[in-house]
Order: C-alpha cells, then sequence, then structure tokens
C-alpha cells in the first residue's frame, strides 16, 4: 500500500533512551511509522494527519537533557513493504530462536516467529527484546500463565507460549502497538494470548505467575508495587528497557516489595534482570 507522507529527520543526542522517549511521544502525536538510523530517527506521518503545530506536545524536545535537531520534507508514495524490507533484518537469537519478516525465507529455528513490525517497538534488533527472549529461552515457562507488559509487537507473548506458557494477556498503552499484536499473534497461529489497550490499571484482581515488562525505568517504578500484588508465590518476574547504572533503583523497588534479584543480560549497557518472590 501507498501514501503521501511527511517524513521528519531526527538527530538525537544522546541517542538513547532519547530515541525511544521521542518515537513513544511521536506515536501518540500521529505518528505511525519510524525507522532508526545511526544519528536517530526518521519519523513518518500521513499528510492529512499532519498540522503545523504537531510538534507542540512533545515534551522531550524542551528537555534539556537531549539535543534533537530535525529537518522534514514531503515524501511521495511511500511504500512501506519496501522500507521493512531494506530496514528489517532476521535475528538469531541462542540459535534457538529466529525472528523475521513475512517476506524472509523461512528457517529450521526451534521458535520461529513471524513479525509484520510495522512502527511497534519489538522486533527483537533492540537489546532489551533481545534479551528478554534469552530470558524466556532459558526459563521454563510451560503452563504458567503469563502477562507481557508493554508487548509492543507481541513478539514475547508470542515467544512464550511457544514454550508452552497459557493462558497470556498481552497489553500496551499505544493503540498501534495492540493493533499490531493482535495482528502477529494471528499470523504466528497463537490460541491463548489476549490482547488488551491500556496501562497497569488494567492489572486490578489479575494474577500471574510470570510478568514480562519491557518499558522504561520510570513507569518501571511506578508499575512495580502492581506487579508484585498480582504476581503469585514462587513468580517470576522479567524487567527490561533500563541501564546496568539504574539496577540497584529498580532492585530497591522490587525489594520493597519482597521481589528478589536473580540475575541479568547485559547488552550495550542495556540490562534485562530477573526477580523472584
Amino acid at each position: 500500500m501507498s501514501a503521501t507522507y511527511i517524513g521528519y529527520t531526527f538527530n538525537v543526542t544522546p541517542k538513547e533512551p532519547g530515541t525511544e522517549i521521542l518515537i513513544a511521544e511521536l506515536g501518540f502525536a500521529g505518528f505511525e511509522s519510524f525507522v532508526e538510523t545511526e544519528e536517530g530517527v526518521i519519523a513518518y506521518i500521513q499528510q492529512e494527519e499532519w498540522h503545523q503545530d504537531i510538534l507542540e506536545d512533545i515534551q522531550i524536545l524542551t528537555n534539556e537533557e537531549f539535543k534533537i535537531i530535525y529537518t522534514f520534507e514531503d515524501i511521495e508514495q511511500v511504500n512501506w513493504n519496501e522500507e521493512w524490507e531494506k530496514n528489517f533484518d532476521p535475528i538469531n537469537v541462542d540459535g534457538r530462536c529466529t525472528i523475521r519478516a513475512p517476506f524472509h525465507e523461512k528457517t529450521n529455528s526451534e521458535y520461529e516467529i513471524i513479525i509484520e513490525p510495522k512502527m511497534s517497538f519489538g522486533t527483537g534488533h533492540h537489546e532489551t527484546t533481545h534479551m528478554m527472549i534469552k530470558h524466556l529461552l532459558k526459563n521454563d515457562v510451560k503452563g504458567k500463565k503469563t502477562l507481557d507488559m508493554g508487548c509492543g509487537t507481541g513478539v514475547l507473548a508470542i515467544l512464550a507460549e511457544m514454550k508452552g506458557a497459557q493462558p497470556l494477556d498481552a497489553i500496551d498503552i499505544d493503540n498501534w502497538c495492540y493493533l499490531n499484536s493482535v495482528e502477529n499473534i494471528e499470523r504466528n497461529n497463537c490460541n491463548h494470548i489476549s490482547v488488551f489497550e491500556g496501562d497497569a490499571s488494567l492489572l486490578k484482581d489479575k494474577s500471574y505467575d510470570v510478568i514480562i515488562a519491557n518499558i522504561n525505568r520510570n513507569i518501571l517504578l511506578e508499575d512495580i508495587p502492581q506487579y508484585a500484588t498480582c504476581l503469585n508465590a514462587n513468580g517470576i518476574l522479567f524487567l527490561s528497557g533500563f541501564y546496568t547504572e539504574d539496577i540497584p533503583l529498580i532492585s530497591k523497588r522490587c525489594a520493597e516489595f519482597s521481589l528478589k534479584f536473580e540475575e541479568n543480560f547485559e547488552m550495550n549497557n542495556w540490562v534485562a534482570v530477573k526477580y523472584v518472590n
């Protein structure tokens, strides 16, 4: 499908977590597709959805912790299938799990997940998603009721079901991520995942054996009490979306609710941590 778009090219310093925050805020403003670059991100919005004040509510642009400059131009007839094919290569995690797009060739991986990423976060290319996949590959989730919080593309929930977890809930506050998760779950023939649009307020009166939350530090610090309330005895909490230096802060918050640090993976200063109760 082709359409006429306006493309914004953002140079972001520091790139992380600036680019991640920027993409989230732009998504709420109506931008519907993103291509990360070495300097930041290119963000696209349909011309008919654009207006002169489109960036007015993008708070990170006025945050003194980040330096962000941008240009924009009309983009005629963007073909998104071609964009994904250019920018989304298959990945393999630990020789066991392959994540690929529908246009890639089938593999013989133990777990093969087909993702049409669109604008959603969570193709496995980002370090946090990659490490959460490593945690799921290492841990037994068979028959365990599981939550994927901030599900993005739904890739973690999909892998958890492939490993035998059920039933599963996948939740994301972003409408596009919600829709993309529904689409990818159907694409991978998953039958035990329910997808919801919203935040941690949806967790009231819920309970889980495993909770996966790949979001960002501040939201995690806010939501850990809710996760702890929902976590069954001997439950597992996987957290990611923050840096190595944030582990003491996150662990301290978890300890307030009797959640104990067990282990973590690290990639390029990003971490994914396992806590147990």
